[in-house]
């Protein structure tokens, strides 16, 4: 009877933890979604934005550029300063910037100003990543970090398969303005949802700025962040020219790129939800085994990608693995940073965005050579190949450190 009364206090007592736990992931989704969708949603509209302010559409592909570059500044540079904040506030902070930011972007009228907003909507990207990875991670059991850390990126997925194509139908409709003044909103309930749900956690005596920088000491964080470049490197090297290589190799019409990019997102839910399991396989070990599984699905990528409904299957694919690694990527990094650990996540969300400009450059020299279309995915494979013997080296690194100590 004791067992029962104790039993049921426990479960009374977990509900209500749980409803807490996940509401708190619900709001740092919440910003993961507004962040994936104006980080894409640029692409899609790239005709109707620079007709907007007067320019052309290779010009107005600097809007993209100027966003990641905000990205990798602005991820080391905020962690840096914000070391010594309650991370709740920077979170709100950030969320603030970036609404205003994207709000603002919508009312630019040339050139320069819509290049100015861009890099400013940018800045806050990687930081709120970085520190939202490490409060999702607080929130659980160490063993669950890396599915909350996952729960948290997968507004990052839902983002390409609702925010992205709603967006980008409204852009094209509306006006070029309306998706950004969308994200401007979003970003404000974002801000409400973290201060409401997010729990207040007690400042960390032993944080500083010196502190976060022992991280970039750490031979092991270099090798995790070089692993994003190089792996992830080869998915956008694919993934950069997914809309020519459907309608190129597997003959579908433009009009039909929208579900593509549909059935990509999806891919990306499922990875993030999916990279939970495979860290049971060891945080490292399941790096790899995901890296290798994505070095094997580019190699098909090409000759498949002539068969409409096996293109189908590897534009899944192609957002299905690289996403299982985001999450693990980001455990691994807290757990070799130490006292660097917000600076080690958000270089993650860098490195990505330098990771998105080495594939896009790396295919298009490919493609400028006149390979063809299946060529952007053998470079990706060669790639990922890459990141596996980084990460098996950091393994082997890791053991004789083991070893010694």
């Amino acid at each position: 009877m004791t067992d029962t009364l104790t039993a049921s206090r426990t479960l009374a007592a977990t509900a209500p933890h749980q409803t807490r736990v996940g509401l708190a992931l619900l709001a740092l989704a919440l910003g993961g979604f507004a962040i994936g969708t104006t980080e894409f949603v640029t692409m899609g509209l790239l005709p109707e934005v620079a007709t907007g302010t007067a320019t052309d559409i290779p010009t107005a592909g600097h809007y993209v550029s100027a966003y990641a570059v905000g990205v990798v500044v602005g991820a080391p540079l905020i962690a840096l300063l914000a070391a010594r904040l309650p991370r709740k506030t920077v979170l709100i902070a950030l969320m603030a910037w970036f609404g205003v930011a994207n709000a603002a972007s919508g009312f630019a009228g040339d050139y320069g100003q819509l290049m100015v907003a861009r890099f400013l909507s940018g800045l806050p990207h990687g930081a709120f990543f970085g520190i939202g990875a490490v409060v999702a991670a607080s929130l659980v059991a160490k063993e669950r970090r890396t599915w909350a850390v996952a729960m948290m990126m997968i507004g990052l997925g839902t983002a390409n398969i609702v925010g992205v194509p709603l967006t980008t139908m409204l852009g094209q409709n509306v006006g070029w303005p309306v998706p950004y003044w969308i994200v401007g909103a979003i970003g404000a309930l974002t801000v409400l949802a973290v201060w409401a749900w997010v729990p207040w956690q007690p400042l960390d005596a032993a944080a500083s700025m010196r502190g976060e920088l022992t991280a970039l000491t750490n031979l092991q964080v270099w090798l995790a962040l070089l692993v994003g470049v190089v792996g992830f490197g080869g998915m956008f090297a694919t993934y950069s020219y997914i809309a020519p290589t459907m309608t190129e190799l597997a003959r579908f019409p433009a009009s039909f790129v929208p579900v593509v990019l549909a059935i990509y997102g999806l891919g990306m839910v499922g990875g993030m939800l999916t990279s939970s399991r495979v860290a049971h396989l060891g945080v490292l070990r399941g790096i790899i085994a995901a890296l290798g599984a994505v070095a094997l699905m580019l190699a098909i990528f090409g000759p498949l990608a002539h068969i409409q409904g096996l293109a189908l299957v590897m534009v899944f694919a192609l957002g299905f693995l690289p996403s299982i690694l985001v999450p693990l990527l980001q455990t691994r990094l807290m757990d070799v940073a130490q006292g660097g650990q917000s600076l080690a996540a958000a270089l993650n969300h860098a490195t990505l965005n330098i990771a998105n400009a080495l594939g896009a450059w790396l295919g298009s020299l490919v493609l400028a050579a006149g390979l063809g279309y299946e060529w952007p995915s053998r470079v990706g494979a060669m790639l990922a190949v890459a990141g596996v013997g980084i990460a098996v080296l950091s393994a082997v690194l890791g053991r004789r450190t083991y070893r010694r100590g």
